[in-house]
């Protein structure tokens, strides 16, 4: 799964631009589906068919990740920038960036901003190292991405876009150990586009394929870090995350108990996870149509939103044999 990891969080994908990262999980997954299709939308959408008398089940993952789109361009060549998705500005000054086309550039701080003090979106620009506007390959409307190496440190995985790289590799691996194994249910497993500026692709994709059960795939924060708040009881490398509750939506509580019954029959550890804000692609999926049975299975995260996200490899692992023992049994929420 490393080379794996690698090969996603390194692929660009800002959202609406996800064509590089959607090419790179379709090669991913070549072989051990039925059928394979992008909507209209941009999703990725991979169907794995049962054997009969299961559910229509509906996986979820993001490809699309935060960046930066320019607004405007001076006479100097620096560019300022509109956030796509939650950016923070205390985390971009000084960062490098790359556009869709490979260009590389910094993140700068111009002259009205106090060092000393917490800088705003508005006083910083994209410098290419360009002394003219005439120079600058970019348009407005391009966009950027923070690039950071995926890095590898005993069970510590560190990666710019794990927030939702990490569950596209989740849903790739579990395709993966999925290949020749019975199970009942039919599997669409949806690579979804620009969950970052209002979970759209899922929104669309679970509209088409009307399931019965919906599974998001995302990461969550953590409550082990320095002086945490809000405090939270999920901690990275104590297992996979159950979503019981986030900002927008409060799971099926008979989904989540099949869940875990499914993780502790098999000793997988878990952990139960209630996020005050945010939310994942299971809103979307849960009040499609007339309304589906849904929950999100999170990767403890630290550090997410940023450039520098980690993740522990075996949460990675935990979530994948979690979905392998639940998708082999009957899903009987009555």
């Amino acid at each position: 799964m490393l080379e794996l990891a690698k090969r996603l969080t390194e692929a660009f994908g800002v959202s609406g631009f996800e064509e590089e990262i959607r090419a790179a999980i379709r090669d991913e997954i070549a072989g051990v589906v039925d059928d394979v299709k992008v909507d209209v939308l941009g999703n990725l959408v991979a169907f794995r068919r049962g054997t009969g008398g299961g559910k229509r089940v509906m996986l979820a993952a993001h490809m699309d990740q935060i960046g930066l789109m320019v607004t405007h361009i001076d006479e100097k060549g620096f560019m300022r920038f509109a956030p796509v998705g939650g950016i923070f500005p205390l985390t971009c000054w000084g960062k490098q960036v790359r556009f869709t086309d490979g260009t590389v550039g910094t993140v700068g701080l111009d002259g009205r901003a106090k060092r000393s003090e917490a800088p705003a979106l508005k006083d910083m620009f994209i410098d290419v190292g360009a002394t003219s506007r005439a120079e600058v390959k970019q348009k407005v409307g391009d966009v950027a991405t923070f690039i950071y190496p995926f890095a590898a440190q005993g069970n510590a995985w560190f990666a710019s876009n794990h927030d939702d790289r990490i569950g596209c590799i989740v849903l790739a691996q579990l395709l993966r150990e999925l290949k020749g194994a019975a199970v009942a249910h039919d599997l669409y497993a949806v690579f979804t586009t620009q969950e970052e500026v209002g979970l759209r692709g899922a929104t669309t994709s679970a509209y088409a394929i009307e399931p019965e059960i919906g599974i998001a795939l995302d990461v969550t924060l953590t409550g082990d870090l320095p002086y945490a708040t809000p405090a939270m009881e999920v901690a990275m490398g104590k297992g996979v995350a159950i979503k019981v509750q986030d900002g927008g939506m409060i799971s099926h509580t008979g989904l989540n108990r099949l869940l875990i019954a499914a993780a502790e029959a098999a000793g997988i550890p878990y952990q139960r996870e209630v996020l005050l804000g945010g939310t994942t692609d299971a809103r979307s999926i849960q009040t499609s149509r007339a309304g589906v049975p849904a929950t999100c299975l999170s990767i403890p995260s630290r550090h997410v939103h940023t450039p520098s996200q980690l993740v522990d490899r075996r949460d990675v692992e935990g979530a994948v044999a979690l979905l392998k023992v639940f998708l082999g049994g009957p899903i009987n929420l009555a």
